[in-house]
């Protein structure tokens, strides 16, 4: 079984504790990563960490992890709102697939509220906040160590 989990991150999270803290908190993404990365090596997973700001490259990412059989947790940012392509790729996806958010979309303003991810993916995971990443993987492991082997 295929235990490698992509994280990608869209748009402006290159720039998470200096971008609207009082929003997306104080945590940076380098931080994000180093975390993420350690939990997965303690859960035996291969960790593949990511971040762009263009739409063509997340799409490309997508169907790599499409291509590998991985696992997927997406932080699709200001993609969650408009994407067709990325929305698109992610329907190829039929490994574990998780949408991950800093903060509760359901209880921003208007724009930011509905993510179209939301109707491909397992799960959602939104207001945690930088925590909401390890709960993510946890997930993402926990739903590869329920999936029936493939012989």
């Amino acid at each position: 079984m295929n235990r490698t989990v992509f994280i990608l991150n869209g748009p402006n999270l290159n720039l998470l504790g200096r971008r609207e803290p009082h929003i997306y908190g104080h945590t940076t993404l380098d931080q994000i990563r180093q975390s993420c990365l350690s939990l997965a090596e303690e859960l035996g997973l291969a960790c593949d960490f990511r971040q762009t700001n263009h739409e063509g490259v997340m799409v490309d990412w997508i169907q790599e992890a499409f291509e590998q059989g991985a696992a997927l947790i997406i932080n699709p940012a200001g993609f969650s709102f408009h994407s067709i392509p990325v929305l698109d790729a992610l329907k190829l996806i039929d490994a574990p697939l998780i949408e991950l958010h800093l903060s509760n979309i359901h209880a921003r303003d208007e724009l930011h509220r509905h993510s179209i991810m939301s109707g491909v993916v397992d799960s959602v995971i939104c207001g945690m906040g930088a925590e909401g990443y390890p709960l993510a993987v946890r997930a993402i492991n926990d739903l590869l160590r329920r999936q029936v082997p493939q012989h």
